[in-house]
């Protein structure tokens, strides 16, 4: 992408991230606003059952994953999430890792516009409403800081960039920890893009996980 850029995004070769002026920006948040809309209405026409089939599938993956790129996972934090908005269920692999001795945490927004923190997470954890009416472990539940975190994508590229909701909070947070952990992209097979037209605020995963299996890099 290169000087203006009409929506949707053109691609161009030798485009740097980093030379981006206002106007192609607006141009990229409109491509990515529709990219977002597109994909989860393809998302939410799946049936119960196929969305059932693919988050079986992606608890078997990820669990198979984690055994051979890290081993045992006990001691070890795991940040994971509460699925919303037809994210495929990662709870029943989350609940297996916290009794094999991994330390579960799941992101709460406790600052608007700020990096998110990570509670400690376990299947008898008595949840609490968060931002957007989400589930998240309570105020008291013990503030960690995560070696391994699972981000659900809504559009994932070859190159391991994750298109999400907008709000910025996971590239926002990846950004402020250090070290930065391992990052696991959590998405369906069929929500593969070329590209995001990545922007100096998008911080690429380091693994992208589908029901089909690891699907980048």
């Amino acid at each position: 992408m290169s000087g203006r850029c009409t929506s949707p995004p053109c691609l161009a070769e030798g485009f740097d991230p980093l030379d981006v002026d206002q106007e192609q920006a607006q141009d990229v948040a409109r491509w990515r606003k529709a990219e977002r809309q597109r994909l989860r209405a393809e998302r939410d026409r799946l049936t119960v059952m196929d969305r059932q089939a693919a988050g079986r599938a992606l608890c078997d993956g990820l669990a198979a994953f984690l055994r051979d790129r890290f081993g045992g996972l006990r001691g070890r934090v795991i940040s994971g999430y509460w699925p919303i908005k037809g994210e495929p269920d990662l709870r029943p692999v989350l609940a297996s890792l916290h009794h094999a001795g991994a330390l579960v945490a799941l992101p709460v927004v406790e600052v608007k516009a700020a990096p998110l923190v990570f509670r400690r997470w376990g299947p008898q954890t008595q949840m609490v409403r968060g931002d957007w009416n989400i589930p998240v472990p309570p105020p008291e539940a013990e503030a960690v800081i995560p070696e391994i975190a699972l981000a659900p994508v809504v559009g994932w590229t070859d190159d391991c960039y994750r298109l999400g909701y907008g709000g910025g909070y996971f590239d926002r947070t990846l950004a402020a920890l250090s070290p930065r952990p391992f990052t696991i992209g959590i998405g369906l097979s069929s929500a593969r893009l070329e590209t995001i037209f990545p922007q100096p605020h998008d911080i690429r995963l380091d693994v992208i996980l589908t029901e089909a299996g690891l699907a980048a890099p």
